[in-house]
């Protein structure tokens, strides 16, 4: 128990640690951030297929009505980091940059009878970039410098429970969020001694809830179906927007700063998924996903034309649709490279932002991973999970991105709550 808590300690610490460099994409400077990589280590071999998913031997936080699914002798806990490179092309121009870090830390265990609990932290996004661009103005004989950073992002600390009555089961999860973004934007010229800062910050803290619920279709002994769904709240986040724009001269070493702050500025969706996945006992699970996010009514803080304000039509509605699958040679079997997990998944998804008058850019993504089983004195029951994933998210005539993205995972599998029987 001591070494799971202080594990989980180490992995909550460094995952904040490293959350805002998690991603080094410019579009995350729009909206609240890059949405980030979500469910745990076997959920990410399949593209992040979820929703309709049960194991006793995995934390599925895609839909917590699975927690009433743990095995009733074990405690898991998974942890995970992830390496990435990402090639970014613009006008004939490519350039590459790499992430890496600590993503998540999340565990699971049986309370009760048919009612098993989780808990952990997950991020939710991501903000970072650092990027400029440059033009001549003919007239004025000057060159004109704009820089563009960004960093920031948001996660959860959770709290989850799941339980069933016969083939129904039902769960939720409780969360405290927090994070937020500071954006920066920096306008300079080569013969001017005067430079004009903007800043866009925010800091967030509040709660985070949603809901699940599964139900299976016995077509035999050994198959099922199993059809998912889940619903996040959507609220108000009750964080403020501040906007500062500082034009300093540096000559007389003197700034005008003027300041702006929209109170209760944010919001989360409310967010709807459904799943559906055909399991053969423990040897093959094929699934699909498809979930929606109502971002297209909610409003989002924007400065023109000398205001700082509430507007429309800055996000839209966005939607995601994933297949994936899992498959094991044997799974009974004692050798251990027939117990490998096999896993591939693809996944398409739509924006959430605007850019100007444009959406953002759409996402495609396969991946593809196994799960090798880790040997111990007593079973082989926890797993080393490895995957790949593919990213592409491009808009013509603006930037192109290409990540190619190394995911690591530990299930760790303890039977903490077996008897043990002296004679």
């Amino acid at each position: 128990m001591n070494r799971i808590l202080v594990s989980f300690l180490i992995a909550s610490s460094a995952m904040t640690a490293f959350a805002q460099g998690a991603t080094n994409s410019p579009y995350s400077q729009f909206g609240l951030g890059e949405i980030a990589q979500q469910g745990a280590s076997q959920n990410r071999g399949m593209d992040g297929l979820g929703i309709a998913l049960q194991s006793g031997n995995h934390v599925n936080t895609s839909n917590p009505a699975s927690y009433a699914y743990v095995d009733s002798l074990t405690m898991l806990f998974d942890m995970g980091l992830s390496g990435s490179i990402t090639n970014f092309e613009e006008n004939g121009v490519k350039k590459n940059a790499r992430t890496g870090g600590f993503e998540y830390a999340v565990g699971s265990f049986r309370l009760l009878k048919n009612v098993g609990a989780s808990f952990g932290i997950l991020p939710i996004t991501n903000v970072g970039y650092n990027y400029s661009s440059s033009k001549y103005i003919a007239d004025a004989q000057t060159a004109m410098s704009t820089m563009y950073t960004g960093d920031g992002g948001m996660q959860k600390l959770f709290v989850g429970l799941g339980a069933r009555v016969g083939n129904l089961s039902a769960g939720f999860n409780v969360g405290y969020l927090w994070g937020g973004y500071t954006h920066r934007v920096t306008l300079s010229g080569s013969s001017s001694v005067n430079t004009l800062l903007k800043k866009y910050e925010t800091d967030i803290s509040n709660y985070v809830l949603d809901f699940g619920l599964q139900y299976n279709l016995r077509l035999n002994k050994t198959d099922r179906v199993t059809i998912g769904a889940t619903y996040g709240l959507g609220h108000k986040l009750n964080a403020d927007a501040t906007c500062d724009i500082v034009n300093s001269n540096s000559t007389i070493s003197k700034a005008d700063t003027t300041h702006w702050k929209i109170g209760d500025a944010f919001e989360l969706p409310h967010t709807i998924g459904v799943g559906l996945a055909y399991t053969r006992q423990n040897q093959l699970t094929i699934g699909v996903d498809g979930t929606m996010q109502r971002w297209g009514d909610l409003k989002f803080p924007k400065e023109t034309d000398g205001q700082y304000q509430l507007a429309s039509g800055l996000l839209k509605d966005a939607y995601k649709v994933t297949l994936g699958t899992e498959w094991t040679p044997r799974y009974n079997s004692r050798r251990l490279i027939d117990r490998v997990k096999y896993r591939i998944g693809a996944s398409y998804a739509t924006p959430y932002y605007k850019i100007g008058n444009i959406d953002g850019p759409k996402q495609y993504s396969i991946s593809a991973g196994f799960g090798i089983p880790i040997q111990n004195q007593i079973n082989a029951r926890s797993y080393l999970n490895i995957s790949a994933q593919w990213v592409n998210q491009s808009i013509d005539g603006l930037l192109k991105e290409n990540t190619f993205r190394i995911n690591l995972g530990i299930t760790f599998n303890e039977r903490w709550f077996a008897k043990w029987k002296v004679e």
